[in-house]
């Protein structure tokens, strides 16, 4: 792959209109600003990151969790560009020097596609069609279609979200440019593919538009024309997966901090884990001239924070050819140096043992599986058999832009999930009391 072919601002559904604007943005500036301003990015300031919510202390949501991770992509892209033009000035006259506003708006869309609840959301939706009452429409479905709806995947779903064309009334949804919607698909090849990870990047509905988008990019092929579709991750991945990685793991250790599962000590220790002795000292001198042991903790993680994006930056600089050429085949953080590598694994280990398996997590847990998986079985009944009374009082809630009445059932029930994962955590729980009889509009 070569940089001057895979960063292009070439908006994807807007391929033959060359437009002229008298303005400073940036295609890939207009991008983010798109994204800030859309309905589906608001909708993540009420979808779960990790805590419940809400709660008297405030702890990250989907929208933070996503401008936060903006702000460290933006970074980590203006970090790798200035390295990159470096090693390459005959690169400057390109649009390398937008990497980090190419890798700002894909992390800022990186979690659109996320229905409530969190991950379990996710987990929700698979194990319906898995292990539910969704087992009966196999037969109805093609094996792709089928591997679809049990590996459903929030990363496929944003892709799906912006690029997907409702009812055909005009260009493809948010008609991003071309390698802004590349470096938010993590794993670049179909559900066939997804394997005990359940992972994979687009669904059977939006294969064609991500295969346009890698040959106008140049990414590499790697399965055969009869095959699954596979490709090799366009290079920006790695950073916005980077600048992810990052966010979650150092805002999560904090966020537990704030709830009282981790203590002052122990917190203190996973930060200062990212520094050598005299690093550690300075950093500790500087915390002293602050009393709030909360303003010590977010110095200490942004400390952190900034190790890490160094870091980052130097291992895709180390590794440029092998990401270039498909052969890189690990994140960014896994091949950082060792100190800095165990300190984030450190981490990693105390957020799966204190912080994941706690009761209020668990719980959100329990009551998301069971709210999603109610609201998808009476939805599809709903839209496999319009004509009943109850089908049409439920159908009457879905708004237009859904193609609930699509020809297939494969498209009746993704417009169904993307109903549903479209919803935040407060309105599938208001929805799910609604048909349960347990709340009545307010008269």
């Amino acid at each position: 792959m070569n940089w001057k072919q895979l960063i292009s601002n070439k908006r994807f559904g807007l391929e033959c209109l060359h437009e002229t604007r008298k303005e400073d943005r940036t295609e890939f500036q207009r991008d983010y600003d798109r994204l800030i301003f859309s309905a589906p990015f608001r909708r993540l300031q009420n979808k779960t990151q990790v805590f419940p919510l809400p709660g008297s202390i405030f702890v990250h949501n989907r929208l933070t969790h996503s401008l936060e991770v903006s702000c460290v992509g933006r970074s980590l892209g203006n970090e790798v560009a200035s390295r990159l033009l470096q090693l390459h000035p005959e690169l400057r006259d390109s649009h390398l020097q937008e990497i980090g506003s190419i890798i700002s708006a894909a992390c800022l869309a990186h979690d659109l596609g996320n229905p409530p609840f969190g991950h379990s959301g996710e987990k929700a939706i698979g194990t319906y069609f898995s292990e539910g009452k969704g087992m009966g429409l196999k037969n109805l479905l093609s094996d792709a279609e089928w591997c679809d709806l049990t590996h459903f995947e929030g990363n496929a779903n944003a892709f799906r979200l912006l690029t997907h064309q409702f009812e055909g009334r005009r260009p493809g949804g948010f008609v991003m440019t071309y390698s802004t919607l590349a470096s938010i698909v993590k794993y670049p090849f179909s559900s066939q593919l997804a394997g005990t990870k359940q992972k994979f990047g687009f669904f059977l509905s939006e294969e064609k538009d991500f295969i346009k988008i890698a040959k106008e990019l140049g990414m590499i092929r790697l399965s055969k024309e009869n095959e699954p579709t596979r490709y090799a991750r366009h290079p920006l991945v790695y950073l916005v997966e980077a600048a992810d990685d990052i966010c979650y793991q150092m805002m999560d250790i904090e966020d537990a901090y704030k709830l009282k599962i981790l203590t002052f000590e122990k917190t203190k220790e996973l930060y200062l884990g990212f520094f050598d002795q005299t690093r550690q000292e300075h950093i500790l001198k500087i915390c002293r001239m602050v009393q709030d042991s909360n303003e010590q903790i977010a110095y200490l993680r942004s400390s952190a924070i900034g190790a890490l994006i160094q870091a980052c930056t130097e291992t895709f600089i180390a590794h440029e050819q092998e990401i270039l050429n498909g052969t890189f085949k690990d994140t960014l953080i896994r091949q950082t140096p060792t100190d800095i590598r165990q300190a984030y694994q450190r981490c990693s280990d105390t957020a799966m043992k204190k912080i994941y398996c706690s009761k209020d997590v668990v719980d959100i847990e329990l009551a998301g599986y069971q709210v999603i998986t109610t609201l998808i079985d009476l939805m599809i009944d709903a839209v496999r058999h319009p004509e009943k009374a109850y089908s049409q009082l439920l159908i009457n809630r879905v708004s237009s832009q859904y193609q609930i009445q699509a020809d297939t059932l494969y498209e009746k029930i993704q417009a169904v999930l993307d109903y549903i994962s479209g919803m935040t955590d407060v309105y599938a729980l208001d929805l799910y009391r609604k048909i349960n009889g347990n709340s009545l509009p307010a008269v």
